[in-house]
C-alpha cells in the first residue's frame, strides 16, 4: 500500500503539529520506486530551529505508526520550514516577514520593499528613496504576488526601523547569511527521518 495522498495526511498533523504551535503551510508527497519521502513545511512565529525539526519529526512519525493507512511502503519523513521561495499569501507569512525584503506584484507595478507591520488589512512597506527610505500602506487586497527576497547583507538600520524590527526568534539577512555561508536557501532547516516500515 503507497504512502497516503497529501490530504490525508494534512488530516493527521495539522491539529497535532498546531497543538505544538506551529502552522502546517504544505504537504509534498514524491514516489520513486518503492520508496517515497513525505515532506511536511512547517513554520511558526519564532521560525523553526533544527532541534525543533528533529522533535517534530518524531511526534509526526508517532501520529503515522499508530494509523493503517501508512501500510508496508518505506517512507522518509521531512519536516522543514518553508525558506524564502514560499509566497506570501496568509497574514501570518507578513507578519513573519516583518523586516525582510519582498518582491511585491501589484496590478501596475513591481516594488522591492522592506515588510513593515501588518495593520488591519494593509502591508505596511518601506521603500529606499533618495531623499531617505518611507513607508508606503499597501492594501492586501492589490497584492497579486509577493515573496520574500534573499539578502545576504545586513539590512539598512533606518529601513528596518521604519519596518517595526524583526519579529521576535527571526534572524536579520546578514545574521542568517553569516551563519549558513554560501547555501542558497538562507532560512531552510530540514530534519529527515528514515522509516522502513
Amino acid at each position: 500500500m503507497p504512502v497516503p495522498p497529501p490530504e490525508r495526511i494534512v488530516e493527521l498533523v495539522s491539529d497535532l503539529l498546531a497543538e505544538e504551535g506551529y502552522d502546517l503551510e504544505d504537504v509534498v508527497v514524491t514516489a520513486a520506486g518503492k520508496h517515497s519521502t513525505v515532506r511536511l513545511l512547517v513554520d511558526s512565529d519564532a521560525g523553526l530551529s533544527l532541534d525543533e525539526a528533529a522533535r517534530l519529526s518524531r511526534v509526526v512519525s508517532e501520529a503515522f505508526d499508530s494509523v493503517s493507512d501508512f501500510g508496508e511502503a518505506p517512507y522518509m519523513l521531512e519536516v522543514t520550514s518553508p525558506g524564502v521561495g514560499r509566497p506570501l499569501v496568509h497574514d501570518r507569512h507578513w507578519r513573519r516577514a516583518q523586516g525582510r525584503k519582498a518582491k511585491i506584484q501589484l496590478a501596475d507595478e513591481t516594488i522591492v520593499a522592506r515588510v513593515g507591520e501588518l495593520v488591519g488589512d494593509e502591508i505596511r512597506v518601506v521603500l529606499p528613496d533618495r531623499a531617505g527610505p518611507f513607508v508606503r500602506a499597501i492594501p492586501l487586497s492589490e497584492i497579486r504576488h509577493a515573496v520574500v527576497e534573499v539578502e545576504f547583507a545586513k539590512p539598512n538600520p533606518r529601513e528596518l526601523e521604519l519596518a517595526g524590527g524583526l519579529p521576535d526568534g527571526r534572524a536579520a539577512a546578514g545574521e542568517i547569511a553569516e551563519v549558513l555561508g554560501d547555501e542558497e536557501d538562507e532560512e531552510e532547516d530540514v530534519n529527515e527521518t528514515r522509516l522502513d516500515k
